[in-house]
């Protein structure tokens, strides 16, 4: 097993080396949109071609602090892995930093800053619900704002938009698809999965949300993220409903739940192709 595990790591260094060289060569622009009084700033790729094209715009997850996204990865880092992926395929990508992080750190307070001094001073289910508050206005007016300035730029095609997310960024994601639909399709990869169970306020927002959605969405899982059962609900859900919706459940991914979770920056060809597939024929025709 040590053995296995070692061979992973390995892999997981290599492949995340291999993806940064080849996100240098599809450099970014930085370019910066206002959200309320706030100047926020994005990575903005642009495909080969003539425009207008169609575009995606990437909501991130929470990172550990306003640099740091994941262990292994800084904010920064993880945009580059990302955002060539999309552009290749003929997308225009825009990856904002919202308020606190990353190329936005002075633009307002860190939200994890925000939630620690919550929880110090009130308890862990008022951090709870300070997570929720601010997923639904704050961070959801910064992607809102993106999304209305890629709506706005001459080399977008405003009809054919669609909206990526992972994690916290995959709730944000589906609030939009609730909200605007306009959007052409929804991709999140595990939405919720480290809230769903401890929170009945995100459980009941995502639930509303696709009962609101008119756009088809793919909602995404591997079989050890922190908990599936966001995903599985809210496909159930959609399927109730007769909505267009894809469920994709993909097997555990290394050995804990935050390898999983992660999955998206170190295992692209597993999910490259479904996603692109789904997206290209929602957003492309």
């Amino acid at each position: 097993m040590k053995k296995l595990w070692f061979s992973f790591l390995a892999l997981l260094v290599s492949g995340t080396a291999a993806l940064c060289q080849s996100a240098q060569s599809i450099p970014p622009d930085t370019v910066e949109f206002s959200s309320g009084n706030l100047r926020l700033k994005a990575y903005l790729w642009k495909p080969d071609g003539k425009g207008p094209f169609p575009a995606v715009l990437f909501n991130c997850g929470r990172s550990f602090t306003s640099q740091q996204h994941t262990r292994d990865l800084t904010i920064t880092a993880a945009a580059q892995i990302l955002g060539p992926i999309f552009a290749k395929h003929g997308y225009v990508v825009l990856f904002p930093f919202r308020r606190g992080e990353g190329l936005s750190a002075d633009q307002g307070t860190f939200i994890g800053d925000l939630l620690d001094r919550e929880a110090a001073a009130h308890g862990e289910e008022a951090r709870i619900h300070l997570q929720y508050v601010l997923t639904t206005t704050d961070h959801l007016q910064d992607a809102t704002a993106a999304l209305s300035f890629l709506k706005n730029l001459p080399l977008v095609d405003p009809r054919r938009i669609a909206v990526v997310g992972h994690s916290f960024g995959g709730q944000l994601t589906l609030l939009m698809a609730g909200g605007d639909s306009s959007i052409r399709a929804a991709v999140a990869f595990g939405p919720a999965a480290n809230s769903w169970r401890r929170s009945a306020e995100f459980r009941d927002s995502l639930l509303a949300a696709v009962r609101r959605t008119a756009v088809p969405i793919m909602i995404i899982h591997p079989a050890n993220d922190y908990d599936t059962t966001p995903g599985k609900t809210l496909a159930a859900e959609l399927d109730r409903l007769h909505k267009p919706n894809v469920l994709k459940l993909y097997p555990a991914i290394g050995q804990t739940p935050s390898d999983g979770h992660n999955f998206l920056f170190y295992n692209i060809p597993l999910w490259e192709s479904d996603v692109l597939e789904f997206l290209d024929s929602h957003v492309k025709s």
